[in-house]
């Protein structure tokens, strides 16, 4: 943006310097219009011109542009105040959870360890290699 801006203020500058050196008497005739004048004062008024008709052109998709952003930004914080309150529920269904949880009973000792579904189809010797007992 401050690009244009410096490039708009050279060209500006650049189109007078240019209006100047060329103060000569023109004529200016448009259907039945007929205006006389420099010819710094008619390059002057045609710059002027362009760039307000430049600026009346963009002027509804900068402001559309503004008009996302805003809302863009509205969403991410709605969306950040609801993560923000989701979490806090988590942490508070964990502590909860925690409080209501019995502790788990603890194993025997001589209690097999599950095996699981692939040692009822298979052979025993093959899912757990640590036994020795013969078939």
């Amino acid at each position: 943006m401050q690009l244009l801006l410096i490039l708009g203020i050279v060209f500006a500058i650049g189109t007078v310097t240019f209006a100047m050196q060329n103060n000569i008497p023109v004529t200016v005739v448009l259907g039945f219009w007929r205006y006389d004048s420099s010819l710094a004062v008619v390059l002057l008024v045609a710059v002027c011109l362009g760039a307000l008709i430049a600026a009346l052109v963009s002027t509804p998709s900068v402001i559309k542009g503004q008009w996302s952003a805003a809302r863009l930004r509205r969403q991410v914080a709605s969306l950040e105040n609801d993560k923000t309150s989701l979490e806090l529920r988590v942490r508070e269904l964990e502590a909860e959870a925690e409080r209501t949880t019995p502790a788990p009973a603890p194993q025997a000792q001589g209690a097999a360890p599950y095996v699981g579904l692939k040692a009822l189809m298979m052979d025993h010797e093959e899912t757990n290699p640590r036994e020795t007992n013969p078939r």
